[in-house]
């Protein structure tokens, strides 16, 4: 990612984001096999590779032969993948570009949205050629690089652009939290929160290349309104809601006004008579992390 930083920075600030259709259902396995050989001397282990290639589909209980594709999932299939696409790499070697490529992922970095036009359709014409893969034109795109993604990332429009996560990448974890704490609507905060501390942890440490902190600040502020959120929701009538409150050191008056309010749980959790009752301070020793204080920790210590 930092490369792609680097070729954007160089001013290459076009993209041609190539994204190759059903790739790991379509891979020739003649092409394929034609590209090992050139490799491996040792027959045995051909054959191998081509019964592992060839091994059948099982649908409803009944095995259908594969003729082309790897198998999804299988150890072997991301680096039967590098070798088919290292053709690939050594051709945009040859021309001179700036790219970056991870597994069917790659990105190719021009200069002008007329160069990025005419590489796309080199591009289609030499994969169909040579490899026999088809570019997904509806996915495909020549763009400016903070308008796509590469592996979860995006940059920033400045002339040193910076990294960050995408905003598919953040919506994607929004949902995942949505999904953990319905799941949750019952449970006590601790337990919510211990079940949200394997995601926090591993999501920080996947976009700890980010050089933005503003993505981070803003999931933590989102997060500990849905927080505020669920334990609004928890607390159901006015009067529990109340007592809540006063609980948690609010005055009578002002307690009772807030949880006879009409307004629904979202709005309450953003308002100050729940920020003020359920501070920061009082989330953290419960178990919350803080996305920001974990990518920074992870930042520092690579």
């Amino acid at each position: 990612m930092r490369l792609a930083r680097d070729h954007i920075a160089a001013g290459h600030r076009w993209t041609v984001d190539l994204d190759l259709e059903k790739f790991f259902d379509r891979v020739n396995h003649d092409v394929l096999m034609h590209r090992l050989g050139r490799r491996i001397e040792d027959k045995r282990l051909l054959a191998l590779i081509g019964r592992y290639l060839r091994a059948g589909l099982l649908e409803g209980g009944v095995a259908t032969p594969r003729t082309e594709g790897t198998p999804q999932g299988g150890p072997l299939s991301p680096l039967l993948s590098n070798i088919l696409l290292d053709d690939l790499d050594k051709e945009l070697e040859r021309r001179g570009h700036r790219f970056v490529r991870y597994a069917d992922d790659c990105n190719v970095y021009m200069r002008s949205r007329a160069a990025g036009e005419r590489m796309l359709a080199s591009l289609e014409r030499f994969l169909s050629e040579r490899l026999r893969l088809t570019i997904n034109r509806s996915k495909s795109a020549v763009d400016r690089p903070w308008k796509r993604s590469f592996l979860g990332y995006t940059v920033t429009w400045h002339r040193t652009p910076k990294l960050k996560p995408a905003p598919d990448s953040v919506s994607r974890l929004k949902a995942k939290v949505r999904e953990r704490m319905r799941r949750g609507r019952g449970r006590r905060l601790t337990t919510v929160l211990a079940d949200l501390q394997p995601l926090i942890r591993g999501w920080t440490a996947y976009f700890r290349l980010s050089e933005v902190k503003r993505v981070f600040e803003d999931l933590d502020g989102w997060l500990r309104r849905k927080l505020r959120d669920v334990l609004w929701r928890q607390w159901k009538k006015p009067r529990t809601r109340m007592r809540r409150l006063i609980a948690l050191g609010l005055d009578k008056y002002r307690a009772w006004k807030s949880a006879n309010n009409g307004r629904g749980a979202w709005w309450n959790a953003g308002a100050s008579h729940m920020t003020c009752a359920v501070p920061t301070r009082r989330l953290r020793r419960l178990g919350l992390l803080s996305f920001l204080e974990e990518q920074r920790r992870l930042a520092y210590s690579a």
